[in-house]
């Protein structure tokens, strides 16, 4: 870690909606080796002298799209700042009908269908290969504290869950949409690959927690559900955005080991 650098002990990411954690903050704008991430990152403290830095993925303006964000910037100024654990909050589409708008889904498994992004920082192998195992994406410790806080909270978490990410910035079709649910699997998104294991690689412990905000392209027999629209999106973020940062609030303090 640079001694030039502010320390933090927890990284966040905001998603859709989510620009900022906490109100006293100081900033910092670092750059990396990968380039600029997609915003200063601004650093709180909470009980127990918890450091959190907070980055929002998108931008503080929302002008980066899913797949032109600088993922590899957005973990390594997490890794520069020593975080020792990371989580990212996500807007979702639920696959399943028991995954309702307006819950969360504290993810332990992913399948990465996004192509053309810079998803490792092994360029070269200049040092011999290194392929990082992956086979357990979200760190169950932090899932843990994460659940239990949720529940603290009185927020409606699902234990588990694999997210499907897609490329983006368009939504699924029905076709995809009924692909990914009769596999099996419980949300998809467009962001948490490559964040996932570019923390992995980074070394830094990670958590995935989707915020479900529609049905993506709708439930098969269901027609008064309606495929998700990037207002709808929006809307239902906006109104449990209050819910992320009572889970966050809760849970920081002891993300830190």
């Amino acid at each position: 870690m640079n001694p030039n650098l502010p320390r933090a002990d927890v990284g966040v990411f905001g998603g859709t909606g989510f620009y900022s954690l906490a109100e006293a903050v100081e900033t910092a704008e670092i750059a990396t080796p990968w380039g600029a991430p997609s915003a200063p990152v601004t650093i709180a403290t909470f009980p127990g002298e918890v450091r959190a830095a907070f980055l929002p993925r998108h931008g503080p303006d929302h002008r980066f799209p899913p797949h032109r964000i600088n993922y590899r910037a957005n973990v390594e100024v997490m890794r520069m700042l020593g975080v020792r654990a990371l989580v990212s909050p996500f807007a979702a589409g639920s696959l399943q009908p028991g995954i309702r708008p307006g819950e969360f889904v504290v993810c332990d498994q992913i399948v990465d269908r996004t192509w053309g992004r810079a998803s490792t920082f092994y360029d070269e192998f200049t040092d011999g290969p290194t392929h990082v195992p992956f086979a357990d994406p979200y760190d169950q410790g932090l899932r843990e504290v994460l659940l239990e806080a949720a529940g603290e909270v009185g927020v409606r978490a699902h234990d588990g869950g694999t997210v499907v990410v897609i490329n983006g910035p368009r939504f699924s079709s029905r076709a995809e949409s009924q692909w990914h649910r009769d596999a099996g699997w419980h949300v998809v998104n467009m962001t948490q690959s490559p964040e996932a294991p570019l923390a992995m690689e980074a070394g830094i412990p990670f958590a995935g927690i989707a915020l479900v905000t529609d049905y993506d392209a709708g439930l098969e027999g269901d027609p008064d559900i309606e495929p998700v629209t990037q207002k709808a999106v929006f809307k239902v973020f906006e109104a449990n955005l209050d819910k992320v940062r009572n889970l966050l609030t809760t849970a920081l303090p002891r993300l830190a080991p």
